[in-house]
């Protein structure tokens, strides 16, 4: 596992404070928009983030929020299985190429098919907020933009972060410094790079 540098690891420990904040549990200071948050990060500090986040989430779990915490590998897994067509997945990246992979599971693996699974397995509106992960795992078969584009209309006024293993420059979402080829514009930056500012208006 590579080190964290001295700024992510500043940047992980603003995360409780701002979720905790009732600025982003109340959606205050949004300007209308919906409550949806990212903390981008550079791919190569997966694991510390995902260790951060593991710690973080035992914590506000004894602090009494009620939240979930999706990881979105585990969610297409589930659905795959589902329907019968984890192995047969398996099968077509060995002969096929991820590439052919992800054009046969472009129906089955719909984003809009993705937000209903999640909003009926994990009743979102029901929570103070929820926390996405695993997007790295399951990228380009699940897309960060279109994803969190099929979640508006679910989750109602709970906020939402999304782990992003990226770059966000508040205009695009750029997975693995590639392009994503649409921008993504209604989300705000959970923790800028400088762990500067308030939970909005960044």
């Amino acid at each position: 596992m590579k080190q964290a540098s001295k700024q992510i690891q500043n940047r992980l420990n603003l995360i409780q404070e701002r979720i905790e904040s009732k600025e982003f549990l109340n959606n205050e200071g949004l300007g209308n928009e919906i409550g949806f948050w990212i903390f981008d990060y550079l791919p190569e500090y997966e694991l510390s983030v995902r260790a951060h986040t593991s710690e973080m989430v035992q914590r506000l779990e004894k602090r009494g929020y009620q939240f979930v915490v999706i990881n979105l590998f585990e969610i297409v897994i589930e659905m795959l299985e589902a329907r019968r067509l984890l192995d047969k997945a398996f099968v077509r990246e060995v002969a096929k190429g991820a590439s052919v992979l992800k054009d046969a599971l472009k129906a089955p693996l719909d984003q809009k098919r993705i937000a209903d699974f999640i909003s009926q397995k994990f009743d979102p509106c029901g929570q103070q907020f929820v926390i996405l992960t695993g997007l790295g795992n399951v990228w380009p078969l699940l897309r960060g933009h279109e994803l969190l584009n099929a979640l508006q209309a679910k989750m109602g006024n709970t906020p939402l972060v999304l782990f992003y293993p990226g770059v966000y420059s508040g205009l695009d979402l750029q997975p693995f410094g590639l392009i994503e080829s649409r921008n993504y514009y209604r989300a705000f930056k959970l923790v800028p790079e400088d762990g500067s500012g308030s939970v909005v208006n960044q």
